[in-house]
């Protein structure tokens, strides 16, 4: 592997994918990802489908595409955590690493001798980070958690959803993508530290906590809103709280997203649609006149932009500099020109279905570029590779793949 991150090794016990988004962007950056999983079964997230990858001869292998959103750039070994010679294994393989990273239940892994008290005890310099759904302590600690509930308990849902509508959640884990990026920059963070002072680190990382966290200028339009708290923020649709106008307005044959940001790209696109006066109104010359009387502006566009295309409105206010754009659907994402020349959209050689497609990440580096060139791996694939490089001969990993240890 090559990139910035190529002298760090990580021991990747995390499952489903906060933890796992996390090791990706690491092994995106370099980082040799020892991914740990069940003998048998694997990761859960293997058998979240359909739909599950094709092989070369077309039947379906059992790669379900959600696993293979978050596992690539991994080595893949099985070992049995449960039983004390993969418990072996796995403080033998941590000794080995710089980070280790999981998302067991909060005090799981101390009955086997894996958690961060008891491997750091043997490798001081070791960072291990730990992803609960509520953190190692507090009256939660105990309780499971998925990205659903989580958006529920932490405030996303009753900001999303139309005005007058039910809660809804957002249309990706969100709880679990951020999560794994504040745990990758956590990791970051602990590898720059311990380059200064050879010790390592514990992490201990909760959704709730991530989920209360980026609730950003909504929790703090309420924070400051008064002594006791301003207004609560609630659901307004597409409508920005703070910006306006900022919405999803129709056109003649569909509906476009504009994201005005200031007086002046307002002024653009009113003289981009031929009323130039309404930049000069009263109730709209300043951003927050146009916040206070929003129900009054948004009509008026809505009514407007009726007389236009989507195509003719939006090739209109590009050219007049206001942002705006079309609702793309997910195909329609990869259809685009500037997706496709930035190269998002990859294909892997894959070892059973000859190539699989990966949304890559989108960090671009000058001087230290990424690579993708590792497929996220099939169950165990990397198994005896490791196994060898800890030092087992052939007869050693068949001994214990005889006894359903890896």
């Amino acid at each position: 592997m090559s990139g910035p991150l190529s002298h760090i090794r990580i021991l990747d016990l995390g499952r489903i994918m906060a933890a796992p988004w996390a090791t990706q962007i690491l092994a995106d950056l370099g980082a040799d990802v020892i991914k740990i999983e069940r003998p048998g079964a694997g990761d859960d997230t293997r058998a979240w489908g359909p739909p599950f990858l094709q092989g070369e001869d077309g039947t379906p292998t059992r790669e379900a595409g959600y696993y293979l959103s978050v596992n690539r750039g991994k080595r893949s070994v099985t070992i049995d955590i449960a039983r004390p010679e993969g418990q072996a294994l796995v403080r033998d393989l941590a000794q080995r690493c710089d980070v280790v990273v999981e998302n067991f239940k909060a005090g799981a892994l101390a009955k086997y001798g894996l958690d961060a008290a008891s491997l750091r005890a043997i490798k001081p310099s070791l960072i291990c980070c730990s992803v609960t759904g509520f953190g190692q302590d507090g009256p939660r600690r105990d309780q499971a958690a998925y990205d659903f509930m989580i958006q529920a308990m932490g405030g996303l849902m009753s900001l999303t959803g139309e005005r007058d509508g039910a809660p809804q959640k957002v249309g990706v884990p969100i709880i679990d993508l951020m999560t794994g990026m504040y745990a990758a920059v956590a990791i970051l963070a602990a590898v720059a530290k311990r380059e200064k002072t050879g010790q390592g680190e514990t992490i201990d990382l909760a959704m709730l906590d991530v989920a209360s966290g980026i609730l950003a200028n909504q929790a703090m339009n309420w924070l400051v809103g008064g002594p006791q708290g301003g207004k609560v923020p609630h659901r307004a649709g597409n409508r920005h709280p703070n910006i306006q106008p900022q919405d999803v307005f129709p056109a003649a044959d569909g509906h476009i997203v504009l994201a005005v940001g200031n007086d002046g790209q307002f002024a653009k696109l009113c003289e981009a649609i031929g009323r130039p006066d309404w930049a000069a109104d009263p109730r709209f010359v300043k951003n927050a006149d146009r916040v206070r009387n929003e129900a009054a502006l948004t009509p008026m566009l809505a009514e407007r932009f009726r007389d236009f295309t989507r195509a003719e409105l939006t090739a209109l206010l590009d050219a007049a500099g206001v942002p705006c754009g079309p609702i793309n659907a997910v195909p329609d994402v990869f259809a685009d020109p500037q997706v496709q020349h930035r190269q998002m959209l990859r294909h892997l050689p894959h070892p059973v279905a000859g190539s699989v497609p990966q949304v890559v990440s989108p960090i671009r580096m000058q001087d230290a570029p990424l690579a993708f060139d590792r497929a996220p791996p099939t169950l165990g694939q990397h198994t005896a590779e490791v196994l060898a490089e800890l030092g087992l001969d052939k007869p050693a990993r068949d001994a214990l793949a005889a006894k359903g240890i890896v």
